[in-house]
């Protein structure tokens, strides 16, 4: 077989996969239904309207779709197994307490929770088994994709330390330092690969490549450049025979704002109900262990630079930065106090930031406020850093979902400026469902390795100098 033919192989291989998720997903989304159905016939006896049972069958299905479609339920084979089954967990959990209410409205009275409970038990059960199996199956005819990888800077060989931790999906198996080879030399390379991974190398090699890999159907991975991540916002100007790309560079407009705040006041203060009992019992335990104070605040930046007060429940030793210098938190910080660690843990440290919400300085989601010093030291070396300014700061956002602590500051704002370039009211919902499934994610929390944390600063400078 010529190399052209695999390749169309490959293609078509890549459509079929992309197939076969499909008919899980709705595979999953139809034995869960008929447990629903199996439930509502045999445990809830309320009788309905001609055909008004299929109805409510096919509004609980169409709300698990939702769900699962924005917590990325469905991506076997993208996500890690455990990923999957924490999505489809706490969807299935949301999903059945919708339900249940729902029934409660059809009744006209608080019916027994019992048989929702027993639905939520099975369907985890058989979530749990479909997804073992579905991922087995990806993983048996999918194998890993052979890659080679291009780089231009010493840094840029942090990528491949990240991808490695995914060799069931990616396998780097060739690494090429770009200053060292021509192009003709790079393209002769492609021959032996499935795909062509593109880190930090000049734009103007860059570009060549992929034209390349675009004309001979080459798979490629490239990790964006800030230009990149703007332009991807631009909208298409169609008015003349001669397209345009319009960049407006204003964040988000007013008919956005306008529906985000009403999104943030609806969220927080129907938030605050249940959350008071936690807040309370938090409150406490934070004045039983050492009688200090227990609310820290500290000067953050949001939307056109404005400081303000964040407030968070406090985790550390009072007076912790006495000498008035930021010190980030690394492992095993003796700093950090018994309850600290606990709510640091389960990210009610910042519950109290609902209050910052509503009263406007921040939003539920957006770019993480950055302290004012940190923001001193990245304008300095990273200009662009000020464009996660663009919006108001949030509570959780895209780099919290997909990065970790310690991510670093270039990664932030290119994650950040994903989020504010893509926006949309269904993205903030995307976000605040997967928000919940990193509070189970242990290195979603992790804190500096103290050797490395100056280090990766100092790395960071030149990273967007292109």
């Amino acid at each position: 077989m010529t190399r052209l033919n695999y390749k169309k192989v490959h293609i078509q291989f890549d459509e079929i996969k992309s197939f076969i998720r499909k008919v899980e997903f709705i595979f999953e989304i139809m034995i869960l239904s008929f447990i629903f159905f199996l439930i509502w016939k045999f445990m809830y006896h309320i009788p309905l309207l001609s055909g008004g049972g299929y109805i409510l069958i096919l509004i609980y299905a169409f709300i698990m779709f939702m769900l699962f479609l924005y917590s990325d339920a469905f991506k076997f084979g993208y996500m890690k197994f455990t990923d999957i089954i924490i999505s489809q967990g706490l969807s299935i959990i949301i999903l059945n307490c919708i339900t249940y209410f729902q029934i409660c409205l059809i009744a006209h009275n608080m019916i027994s929770f019992f048989p929702i409970i027993l639905m939520t038990v099975i369907d985890i059960a058989a979530a749990f088994l479909l997804s073992l199996s579905f991922t087995a199956i990806y993983h048996k005819y999918c194998v890993p994709k052979h890659m080679i990888m291009l780089y231009g800077r010493e840094n840029s060989l942090l990528l491949k330390k990240k991808m490695d931790q995914r060799k069931d999906k990616y396998c780097i198996e060739r690494m090429i330092y770009c200053d060292d080879y021509t192009f003709e030399e790079i393209i002769t390379e492609f021959e032996n690969y499935d795909a062509v991974i593109l880190n930090d190398i000049k734009a103007e090699l860059r570009n060549k490549i992929l034209k390349y890999c675009y004309s001979n159907s080459i798979r490629v991975y490239s990790v964006p450049i800030l230009s990149d991540i703007i332009y991807s916002g631009s909208k298409d100007i169609t008015l003349f025979d001669t397209p345009l790309k319009l960049i407006h560079g204003c964040g988000l407009s007013l008919v956005q704002r306008f529906v985000k705040r009403t999104m943030d006041l609806i969220f927080c203060l129907t938030a605050m109900i249940p959350s008071s009992f936690i807040m309370l019992i938090v409150a406490a335990a934070i004045k039983l262990e050492d009688g200090g104070t227990v609310f820290y605040r500290q000067k953050r930046v949001t939307r056109n630079g404005k400081k303000f007060d964040i407030l968070k429940f406090r985790s550390m030793i009072e007076d912790a930065e006495s000498d008035g210098k930021p010190h980030p938190a690394i492992d095993n910080d003796n700093r950090i106090t018994k309850v600290g660690k606990v709510i640091r843990a389960l990210r009610i440290d910042e519950l109290p930031q609902l209050l910052n919400i509503i009263k406007g300085d921040m939003s539920i989601v957006g770019p993480r406020p950055e302290r004012v010093e940190h923001c001193e030291i990245y304008r300095k070396d990273i200009p662009e850093f000020e464009f996660r300014n663009k919006v108001k700061g949030g509570l959780t956002g895209y780099a919290q979902v997909y990065g970790k602590y310690n991510t670093t500051a270039i990664d932030k704002l290119r994650l950040d400026l994903m989020y504010i370039e893509n926006y949309s009211f269904a993205l903030d919902i995307k976000i605040i469902l997967m928000t919940l499934r990193i509070l189970f994610k242990k290195e979603s929390t992790e804190g500096f390795y103290e050797a490395d944390s100056r280090l990766k600063e100092i790395k960071e400078k030149e990273l967007l100098r292109k």
